[in-house]
């Protein structure tokens, strides 16, 4: 059984199902890196949209695969830029 402490952060669960559905949407990663002067490093954007980094990596990497967000590799970071 889940508890409340048990709770996955970053996602909100459904009570009746019991499935946990991402409380961030795409425009939260987007405006992130807006907001960061455009250009802006994983964690500086997880720090902004106040979830993990690997969070903020996977849905980056989805964004990317959409063609929404780009990632350009400095040094042994990558850097995040939208695409809209």
């Amino acid at each position: 059984m889940i508890t409340k402490e048990d709770d996955v952060p970053g996602k909100e669960r459904d009570e009746k199902s019991g499935k946990y559905t991402a409380s961030y949407t795409d425009s939260d990663f987007l405006n992130a890196i807006r907001s960061l002067d455009g250009m802006a490093g994983t964690s500086e954007i997880a720090d902004e949209v106040g979830c993990t980094r690997r969070t903020a990596y996977t849905r980056l990497k989805s964004l990317e695969e959409r063609g929404c967000a780009e990632s350009r590799q400095v040094g042994n970071s990558l850097v995040w830029i939208t695409t809209e």
